[in-house]
Formats: structure tokens, sequence, C-alpha cells
């Protein structure tokens, strides 16, 4: 299979050539959130034809940055995931994703969001450094039910799962607004609004953003919306 060469003895410029075209990142995000079919691939990014989305997932398998591999019955089906190799990407993704933090401002009509892609932004986002002892559930509607996470504090730093677990408070909201919490936005005001609900600790919402370190403009940037265009994704 061809690919593009920039025709540079560089390790950048390798990079380049694997990752660089259009689509790739984001087809790498969604498998770093776990494995998914073809189908979910289309799904999760609208605007991404079925022939594109083929030919770049054939490139990445071809260098053995992701696998392909078959359910067994009774839903046999094809999946991509990552290989060892394209795991170790996550360092330079996340990196990426704090940088294009700098970049977000208010969301416009037709972006899409995934509510998972909150645990991936989240983690993206989270302080390495000692933060504030304290855990939170969060709950995102989802088409399947809802996206669970707990993200929690300590010594070593914050921590975001995806789990059931309970916490000294419970959080629902749609992805913007629980992004915008943690980016410092306040806790009072998005209750009363309605763009959050919460129950339990509500004295730990106090503490939610320091958890995290995020710019200041995505708090500002008048996305909450508290009744979402779109119940099933936000």
């Amino acid at each position: 299979m061809g690919s593009f060469r920039y025709a540079q003895f560089c390790s950048l410029a390798c990079a380049a050539e694997i990752v660089g075209e259009r689509w790739t990142l984001l087809i790498l995000r969604e498998l770093f959130l776990g494995p998914q079919r073809f189908s979910d691939l289309r799904r999760r990014m609208p605007g991404l034809s079925s022939s594109v989305l083929a030919e770049r997932l054939g490139r990445l398998e071809e260098r053995s940055v992701i696998v392909r591999r078959t359910i067994a019955p009774p839903t046999p089906a094809a999946i991509y995931e990552l290989s060892p190799l394209g795991r170790e990407l996550e360092g330079a993704l996340a990196a990426l994703a704090r940088w294009g933090g700098h970049f977000m401002s208010t969301r416009r009509p037709d972006d899409h969001a995934e509510p998972d892609w909150v645990r991936l932004g989240l983690t993206c986002f989270a302080r390495s450094e000692p933060t504030p002892q304290r855990s939170y559930a969060i709950r995102i509607p989802d088409r399947a039910g809802e996206v669970a996470l707990r993200v929690e504090g300590g010594p070593a730093g914050t921590s975001v799962r995806q789990t059931r677990e309970p916490g000294d408070v419970l959080i629902r909201a749609h992805p913007i607004p629980i992004l915008e919490l943690a980016a410092g936005a306040d806790p009072g005001s998005a209750i009363r609004s309605g763009a959050i609900q919460a129950e339990g600790d509500l004295g730990a919402l106090a503490a939610f953003s320091s958890l995290f370190q995020i710019p200041a403009r995505i708090a500002g940037s008048g996305a909450v919306d508290p009744s979402p265009r779109n119940p099933k994704g936000v």
C-alpha cells in the first residue's frame, strides 16, 4: 500500500508520514478508548467516508500501529485495536490534546462530541502532583445508557477510571458541562442553570477543578447548554 513520503531522513518526518494524514490522529484517539468495529468508527466521526477510513486503517495496520482481529460468534465481527507499538503514541497524543486546549473556544452548532471523550479529556489534563483527596462519580448520558467514570484525587495526583464505583459526590451531566466544570466553571451556577445535577457532598464540587490543569478559556467558552440539542451524544 503506497503512502506519502517527505523524503527526509528525520524521525519526526517518519512519524508525520504515519500519523499526519487527515483523520489518522482521530482514529487513534478512538482506539485509545478501546477496540472498535469499522461501523463504530464511522458513526463516531461524522464526515469521515468509508473509503477514507478503510484506507487509513489499512496504512496503520501495514505499519503495525494497529491490529485487526475477529470476534467469535454469535456476533462475529472484525475489530481494530492498537498494537503495543501504537500504544507508545499515548504520551504524544495526550501532549497534543493538552496543547490543543489552548485553541478551544465556543462550541459551534455542528461540533460533535462523544460522551466517552470526557474520559480521554480528563485523563489528558489530570494533574500528576498531589491533589485534594476527594472522589467524584460521573454519569454521562449515552446511546447505550450512560458512561460511568470515577475521578479521584490524592497524593499521587488525579486518576480517571471507567467504573461505576461511588464517590463523595455524584455528578450527572453531558460532556461539555463536565469539561467546563473541570476547567473552573462555577459549580453553583452550573447546578442552578440545570447544566449539571449533583447528589451527595456538594461541597466537594468546589475542589473538582483543582484536580485538573485545563486552559481557563474552556471554562469561559459559553458552551454550557442546560438543554442539549442532541441528548444522545450532546
